[in-house]
């Protein structure tokens, strides 16, 4: 096992050298576009900062903290009228959470306190869930660590958006963030997006796109990529991630902090895309539908292959099952968690709303209870394929050109699909 484990990160290592190295070889790439529309941020009539507080003494970088601002919170009715009042957990610390709302009390369900935040006690979630023994190990987990929302900071990009960039010089506005989910040993993953449809830099009308990936830390069982991870964080500036365990669970934590980043350090973001490391993106096409836009529908945009009528799965064995004494009710609409956008001007609502409603444990239908509370709603767009297209249209380049976004696909795939949809020689 151990000589496994030693081969498995050699070859993680020699990996990201040849990735370091094939990088150089190739020059930023523009795209001829429309000229878009200037920096769409506005304050959201929803807003909650975290209170300021000290940071505490660590190897680690400190925790994010936003500067401390008045509560002033408001959940929309819909919300409301979605999720149904009952005796599941779930739903319980919800409407919790809208009575201290109404009181005008701290509405605030998470800890700040990463080192406190897991000791919740199995009697108390016993208590509350009858069958909670009988939940699977992954559930019972994200239970008890259903309240930390502050990771220490393993690496951070402060600089990636400079401040004030939407004032001081058009040039160097973000346009587009890319916020990908990724997990430590996705190398060859990440590097097939920074070649492809995930390459930052200006584009010939004007428009800056930025890229960052997400991760968690790697499982106990993996080999130690930390050095890795630190080299290629100071050769590409796009490696975001914090100290909690990758698992499937934790996407919701992460997308928490993902928002939390973007408001302190992107503000000024007109868009942000929220997607995996496995699908296709075509950019171009992308932008070309962002520039499109009516300002008013721009500045609440919030937009995928949209669920309009899920309710949750009880079947034990399948890995999105959620318990009736969890949850009980259906979801509200949401955008499929492959990749969604969403309008810049919406970051600090959503980071306010997440910040009162509790973690969930499916990422994607926990930003559609986000928007929900917002009174925003997912915008189907049909060149959003997150749950993949027909088999025989799998290689066909004029399909593909024609859409937005494609899941799964390999790096091989990826650079395969790029390559062929900006192949000079296709005609569609």
């Amino acid at each position: 096992m151990k000589r496994s484990r030693t081969f498995s990160a050699l070859v993680a290592f020699v990996s990201l050298f040849l990735i370091f190295f094939y990088s150089t070889l190739h020059p930023e790439t523009t795209y001829s576009l429309r000229a878009g529309p200037a920096n769409l941020l506005k304050h959201s009539t929803l807003q909650v900062h975290i209170r300021d507080g000290k940071s505490q003494a660590s190897k680690q970088e400190s925790v994010i903290i936003l500067p401390p601002a008045v509560h002033n919170v408001s959940v929309s009715d819909g919300l409301r009228h979605t999720i149904p009042q009952n005796g599941a957990y779930w739903n319980r610390l919800l409407y919790l959470a809208f009575k201290n709302l109404d009181r005008e009390e701290n509405p605030f369900g998470h800890n700040s306190d990463w080192s406190l935040c897991r000791q919740t006690k199995q009697e108390h979630l016993q208590t509350n869930m009858h069958d909670f023994t009988s939940y699977p190990f992954l559930f019972q987990d994200f239970l008890q660590g259903m309240n930390c929302s502050s990771p220490p900071v393993l690496l951070n990009q402060p600089n990636k958006c400079p401040f004030g960039d939407g004032k001081n010089n058009n040039n160097n506005q973000t346009f587009l963030l890319f916020t990908i989910k990724s997990t430590p040993r996705n190398f060859e993953q990440r590097q097939a997006v920074r070649e492809t449809w995930g390459r930052e830099g200006m584009y010939k009308s004007g428009l800056r796109v930025r890229t960052v990936f997400l991760l968690g830390s790697s499982p106990l069982e993996d080999p130690d990529l930390s050095a890795l991870l630190a080299f290629e964080a100071r050769q590409f500036g796009d490696l975001l991630q914090w100290d909690f365990h990758e698992s499937l669970l934790n996407l919701t934590l992460k997308m928490y902090m993902f928002i939390q980043w973007t408001v302190k350090y992107c503000p000024e973001a007109s868009f942000v895309f929220s997607g995996d490391d496995d699908v296709f993106v075509n950019t171009p096409k992308l932008l070309s539908y962002l520039q499109s836009l009516e300002p008013s529908k721009a500045s609440r945009l919030y937009a995928g292959q949209v669920i309009s009528e899920a309710t949750p799965l009880r079947d034990p064995k399948n890995k999105y099952y959620i318990p009736l004494s969890f949850y009980d009710g259906p979801y509200p609409p949401y955008a499929g968690g492959g990749g969604f956008i969403i309008s810049g001007a919406l970051m600090q609502g959503l980071y306010s709303a997440s910040s009162v409603i509790p973690f969930f444990p499916m990422d994607d239908v926990y930003a559609g209870m986000c928007f929900k509370a917002l009174g925003v709603s997912p915008e189907t767009h049909q060149d959003f394929k997150t749950f993949d297209i027909k088999d025989q249209d799998r290689e066909n380049l004029c399909v593909i050109k024609n859409l937005i976004l494609i899941h799964r696909r390999s790096p091989h795939q990826i650079k395969k699909l790029w390559k062929g949809i900006h192949n000079p020689l296709l005609t569609c």
